[in-house]
């Protein structure tokens, strides 16, 4: 399998051989339930779809109950598809997180963090304009986002206040720096997208 769903515990550090510190996420990979196989004969295409993170039938839609007990398993808050590989999973078993190794490379897809409706100067780092003697009332303003004249109108793409975060982001190239089979953890080099307890999509780069 190369890959599978997660979530996000937070951020620790720990050192290594040298004594460097070394920035980690801790994750919680899996285990994952094989919940549905789909074949190019019946479905159009080959995948493996993953569920994490069971819930309660009481909270679950018959569709949703349904389809988990086609697996034998419960209704699951996450589920996701994965390209197949050589590994012949059935329905019904188990990803754990040992389809992972020290010194892999991942990477991990998550939700960023929801900021609602923020200025320029929050969601794209303008400075500003002149706060001395009170001159200005651009403190906090974005300045010009175009001429009149030519060509009368605001380029498409114009860093503008609006809608910051909650955003589907990919963080590419971590390095995994350790793995804990028994408690289903995953230490990745350095901070993934998401706030804590957000899920996280792992994939082998």
């Amino acid at each position: 399998m190369n890959g599978m769903i997660g979530k996000k515990i937070g951020m620790t550090r720990i050192f290594n051989e040298n004594g460097e510190n070394i920035p980690v996420t801790v994750i919680e990979a899996g285990p994952c339930v094989v919940t549905q196989v789909k074949t190019a004969k019946k479905d159009g295409y080959e995948a493996i779809q993953l569920g994490f993170d069971p819930k309660k039938s009481k909270n679950a839609t018959k569709p949703e109950t349904g389809h988990a007990k086609k697996a034998n398993s419960e209704p699951m808050f996450m589920v996701r598809e994965f390209e197949p590989n050589e590994d012949a999973l059935e329905l019904g078993s188990e990803v754990k997180v040992d389809i992972f190794q020290a010194g892999d490379i991942v990477d991990v897809t998550g939700t960023s963090k929801g900021r609602g409706f923020t200025g320029v100067v929050r969601r794209h780092g303008f400075h500003g304009g002149p706060k001395t003697r009170g001159q200005s009332d651009r403190w906090r303003a974005p300045g010009s986002i175009g001429a009149s004249s030519d060509p009368s109108r605001v380029y498409p793409g114009m860093r503008m206040a609006g809608q910051h975060g909650n955003k589907r982001i990919t963080q590419k190239s971590l390095l995994v720096v350790a793995t804990d089979v028994e408690k289903n953890l995953l230490l990745v080099k350095g901070s993934v997208p998401g706030p804590n307890d957000g899920y996280l999509v792992i994939r082998k780069a």
